[in-house]
């Protein structure tokens, strides 16, 4: 199975790539593989360094929510 976290575009190349920001990690990765244009703060799934598809602010931000929220509940079990 593979999870993939929102990424939100911070800067576009001229190269066919994008710098995404994925929880405050960021990265360039290609966009050789979709069609659609992208812009500033467009939120996007990533595969092995390729953009897949573009995806809805809102869906996005559910899903971050939803792992900012795990990832608080892991840090406090591994309190206990």
């Amino acid at each position: 199975m593979c999870l993939s976290v929102p990424s939100k575009v911070v800067e576009i190349h001229d190269d066919a790539t994008v710098t995404v920001d994925t929880l405050g990690v960021k990265r360039r990765v290609s966009c050789h593989l979709i069609c659609d244009p992208l812009v500033l703060g467009d939120f996007v799934l990533i595969h092995i360094g390729f953009v897949m598809n573009k995806i809805d602010h809102n869906d996005a931000q559910e899903s971050l929510d939803l792992y900012q929220q795990i990832v608080a509940e892991m840090e406090l079990e591994s309190e206990q």
